[in-house]
């Protein structure tokens, strides 16, 4: 990142983010309720607070920008993720949040068309973006990547990084995590899935109601699955409905891209036009797509009630 962008050039990315897969993030539970604002670095903007709590705070440090909407599901997963980094930081960023059905004047001005989409401003200007809800990893490594670009410019950031290693150091110590699953989310974030996948089945062989387990299990299988797609699955099984290795790849790259009931549709008519091992595969590949979803997720139960349907 050599600087900032305009916003024309902000909304090219973003359209480009959104014809490439991407990887969503581990379900989690969610209760249903829109995301909150919560913590001294975290608040609500508006269109009427935009210019003051974004872009002029911008000049002091940087604002991150969470586009969301109370109807979204990954927003539900994403949210407090940003939530809980941002106070951590002690300052070194702030999360702004915006509802874009709320104010889609803001949702305009970034260009945005689908949700979430996280948009970093500092002075005054967007200088990085993604869409999509994403890894713990991965964030905490964008925001990395984020902070290293501006802390020149902004010395702000490393003064409020060191007042945050002094507040964490007066707090009780958090007991260890589980070196289980620290050796599991370190073969993905590397991009190693055999070995990730291999560190989450032995620990559900020795727990095999886990269900945070269960669901990093199944992230790791679709994301190794979407990243090595083949881009024309889509056109392919739109070509050939009776391609039932075609229509499992298609619907991958479909909830990749966030095109989520789509996926879901395409997988139950399928099990519609199947039969035999033919249809318990595509029945298997729809209920995994479905752990990636918290279990509310409205179009989960949709998906479910149609799947059922289509079965009986």
């Amino acid at each position: 990142m050599s600087g900032a962008v305009d916003l024309s050039a902000l909304k090219a990315r973003a359209d480009a983010a959104r014809q490439a897969p991407t990887r969503p993030a581990a379900a989690a539970p969610a209760d249903g309720d829109a995301p909150a604002a919560g913590g001294p670095f975290v608040f609500d903007v508006t269109e009427a607070t935009f210019q003051a709590d974004v872009v002029e705070r911008s000049l002091q440090v940087p604002v991150v920008v969470d586009l969301w909407a109370e109807w979204c599901g990954p927003c539900k997963q994403l949210s407090p993720v940003l939530e809980r980094l941002a106070n951590a930081s002690g300052g070194a960023w702030v999360l702004a949040k915006v509802d874009v059905d709320a104010n889609p004047r803001i949702a305009q001005l970034f260009g945005v068309q689908s949700i979430p989409t996280i948009v970093a401003i500092a002075g005054g200007q967007p200088v990085d973006a993604f869409s999509g809800a994403q890894p713990e990893p991965q964030i905490r490594q964008w925001i990395g990547a984020l902070l290293d670009a501006l802390r020149d410019r902004m010395p702000g950031i490393a003064a409020a990084e060191a007042g945050a290693v002094h507040d964490d150091a007066a707090e009780p110590v958090e007991e260890p995590v589980d070196p289980r699953l620290v050796a599991a989310e370190d073969a993905f974030e590397q991009g190693d899935f055999a070995a990730a996948e291999q560190a989450y089945q032995q620990i559900l062989d020795v727990e095999p109601g886990n269900e945070e387990v269960k669901a990093a299990l199944a992230q790791v299988r679709f994301t190794a699955r979407a990243e090595a797609a083949d881009p024309t699955a889509v056109g392919k099984a739109d070509a050939d409905p009776s391609d039932v290795d075609a229509q499992l790849a298609a619907a991958d790259i479909e909830v990749a891209q966030q095109q989520v009931d789509e996926a879901f549709a395409r997988l139950i008519n399928a099990v519609r036009n199947t039969a035999g091992d033919d249809r318990d595969k595509v029945r298997s590949h729809l209920v995994e797509l479905f752990g990636l979803f918290p279990s509310d997720d409205p179009r989960v139960a949709k998906a479910r009630r149609n799947l059922a349907s289509a079965l009986y």
